[in-house]
């Protein structure tokens, strides 16, 4: 059993971005916070940091099997995420841990130490089939952990060592370490890389994603990879009717200024905890705009606050999805900005010899 499903005082969650932790679905008990008479002064409680704990993974690759998405395999180096997004569509993931969707997400997380060993054995597999890897498709792989504990890095080593494509997401300015493993990678077509900007407004963004690089910064990070020769894709993501679907230009106009070569967006998404942590997320930061951001969400879902139909959840359907779509399309073309990321070069995949090993003869 989990303790502390509730929100702890506000004077602990500063930085944090859910107002909730609420009982993971699995879970057969809730557990409430309820006054005991003690008057304990709430600033005496200490600010709620960030855990980590570290798990030994057996295997490293995961196979995707969604028909809507351009890859069918992925790795994920951390589960958690201390970015804290409030609309991030992984937090759902966090209940199969027994873990909360809430805050836990944000703060209690797990680190994968051993995945790039992991990751070189499947690699050398005789059965193994190249094809672009993902990263960063659940949980960023770039969060403020990734610093000390240095995953991605030797998850990266690996791969350009077999000269295996790679496509990366994240919105941490911390892939600037690894352009020295990057550039050369891109050099040879094996890696692109998508850069998040949810928002130019400094001050929403800190309430959307609370632990996650100011969009200037994003900004610099995309025009330091192109600077490098690194193919930067321009994500758009997650556009939130009437709250930011009105920067949809203007982030396309900074990020192609920036040196992005490549764009895309997706519509926000609420499956499952996700929902009620955004909606109350909403009615704290912004309670005038409720009804017109979920009404919109519902529009687009045949009444539903999300529906995880192929092909239709990532953009959602109807006038206002399809008015979207061609803002973006015009978007693309005046900008002369590409609606499709570059090609990963597989044919250049080769399985090193191992260390300490004889050459071959032939």
């Amino acid at each position: 059993m989990i303790e502390n499903y509730e929100a702890p005082p506000r004077q602990r969650i500063k930085g944090r971005a859910s107002l909730a932790n609420e009982t993971p679905r699995f879970e057969p008990n809730t557990r409430v916070n309820i006054h005991d008479g003690w008057d304990l002064v709430d600033d005496d409680l200490p600010v709620l940091r960030t855990e980590v704990r570290k798990e030994r993974v057996r295997t490293a690759i995961n196979r995707v099997k969604s028909p809507d998405l351009p890859f069918d395999r992925s790795l994920n180096p951390y589960r958690g995420c201390e970015h804290g997004c409030i609309y991030c569509f992984a937090r759902p993931s966090h209940a199969y841990l027994n873990l909360s969707p809430g805050l836990d997400f944000e703060t209690r997380l797990i680190a994968r130490p051993n995945m790039a060993e992991v990751l070189e054995g499947e690699l050398r597999a005789r059965r193994y089939k190249v094809a672009p890897m993902a990263i960063g498709s659940n949980t960023d792989p770039y969060q403020p952990i990734e610093k000390e504990y240095e995953i991605m890095r030797e998850i990266l080593d690996v791969l350009a060592r077999f000269n295996h494509p790679v496509a990366i997401v994240t919105k941490g300015n911390l892939i600037e370490r690894d352009i020295d493993i990057l550039a050369p990678m891109a050099a040879k077509g094996l890696v692109r890389v998508g850069i998040s900007v949810t928002s130019l407004d400094r001050d929403l963004s800190r309430k959307l994603e609370p632990r996650v690089p100011a969009p200037a910064r994003r900004l610099r990070t995309i025009q330091r990879l192109s600077e490098a020769g690194i193919p930067v894709r321009a994500m758009v993501s997650p556009m939130i009717p009437g709250l930011t679907d009105h920067e949809l230009e203007n982030i396309m106009q900074a990020c192609k200024d920036a040196g992005a070569t490549a764009a895309s967006w997706i519509m926000l998404r609420l499956p499952r905890e996700v929902s009620p942590l955004f909606q109350a997320w909403l009615a704290e930061h912004y309670p005038a705009k409720v009804e017109k951001v979920m009404g919109k969400l519902r529009d687009m879902h045949g009444g539903k606050e999300y529906s995880a139909d192929w092909n239709k959840r990532m953009r959602g359907e109807g006038p206002y999805a399809d008015l979207l779509s061609a803002r973006f399309r015009q978007a693309c073309a005046r900008l002369r900005i590409s609606e499709n990321a570059a090609d990963l070069r597989c044919d250049l995949f080769e399985v090193p010899l191992e260390s300490g090993r004889q050459m071959a003869l032939f």
